[in-house]
């Protein structure tokens, strides 16, 4: 089969290669995936370029990337029924963990890592699900039911961002977003009741006039630049739902600006999230994409061996959704 994979890391079109390998057979409880979709996420260009904190060498001599995708089961392995054969399903974890990602025409992988598509979502949609989406629903519902409150969502017009808007506003939610100008319109269709430019002087002013007493909950995309003023426009004993902090890593907190609203930071990793919690957001990702509530968009999609140019979009700002790799 052909795949794109790295054995150190460097910039994408330097290490990423075309190459040719065996389909893995399918050990207990795997399945054998022929790929239509890989989805290309920034996590998977900063863990190539080597960026995360204390990793100084890949993990595997070789490495497919990418976690996310979807496809059509073809072979299934000891203990599970050959009826799995034929059926539609997106990935999730594809790449963590393990060695070999969706970068790739198949994908060998353990049943638990695969969820069955409902029958309307196509293959992109389905190649969206796993990271954004998964976050994107955690981000909404990790602390309960938002029906009757006000959220707002950092950037929502990116990958998350979008589902997020979304969920909140399928969920019974006032949203509120914020993102570059030039994404108003976009973030506004997406169901945002408000909109307010991220780099404007008055952000803070500008979201207590819609919400007076302040937010329920925060969505938030980068929160070592933005703490320094979220506590001002979080209720006491409000959250803040945390997926990334990219442009500062190593934030300093004003502890008792929190402290003394008691606002809960809720940090979470939707690789290792748990089971339960887990199942939860599918249901409400599939639930809500069934009521014709949820509508991943996709930004661009490049062909296999164009990898290191989707890894390289994935960085970019302005994207209008998810970056996706045709099989």
């Amino acid at each position: 089969m052909k795949v794109i994979a790295y054995d150190k890391f460097g910039p994408a079109t330097e290490v990423l290669n075309l190459q040719d390998i065996k389909i893995e057979k399918p050990k207990q409880k795997e399945v054998v995936i022929k790929l239509k979709y890989s989805g290309v996420n920034p996590s998977d260009a900063k863990a190539r370029a080597g960026n995360r904190p204390g990793v100084l060498k890949p993990d595997y001599d070789l490495i497919i990337p990418h976690s996310d995708g979807s496809g059509v089961i073809e072979d299934v392995g000891i203990g599970l029924d050959r009826s799995l054969i034929g059926k539609r399903v997106w990935i999730r974890n594809g790449q963590w963990k393990r060695p070999f990602g969706t970068a790739a025409e198949y994908i060998t992988i353990p049943i638990e890592n695969t969820v069955e598509m409902p029958n309307k979502m196509t293959f992109q949609e389905g190649a969206t699900m796993g990271i954004p989406g998964l976050t994107a629903a955690q981000g909404v519902f990790g602390s309960g039911s938002v029906k009757g409150q006000i959220l707002l969502v950092s950037g929502g017009n990116g990958a998350v961002g979008h589902l997020a808007v979304q969920l909140a506003k399928w969920g019974g939610a006032k949203v509120i977003s914020t993102g570059s100008q030039s994404n108003s319109h976009s973030i506004l269709n997406n169901g945002a009741d408000y909109f307010f430019d991220y780099s404007s002087d008055n952000l803070v002013s500008q979201i207590l006039e819609v919400a007076p007493e302040g937010v329920d909950r925060v969505i938030e995309v980068e929160f070592g630049l933005n703490l320094t003023w979220l506590h001002q426009v979080v209720k006491p004993n409000g959250s803040i739902a945390v997926y990334g902090s990219a442009k500062e890593m190593n934030p300093t907190i004003p502890f008792g600006l929190y402290l003394f609203k008691a606002i809960k930071i809720d940090i979470f990793l939707i690789y290792i999230l748990p089971q339960k919690q887990r199942e939860l957001a599918i249901n409400f990702l599939h639930s809500a994409f069934e009521q014709k509530a949820l509508t991943p968009k996709i930004d661009s999609i490049f062909k296999l061996e164009d990898c290191a140019l989707a890894q390289n979009r994935t960085l970019e700002s302005g994207r209008n959704g998810a970056v996706l790799l045709e099989i």
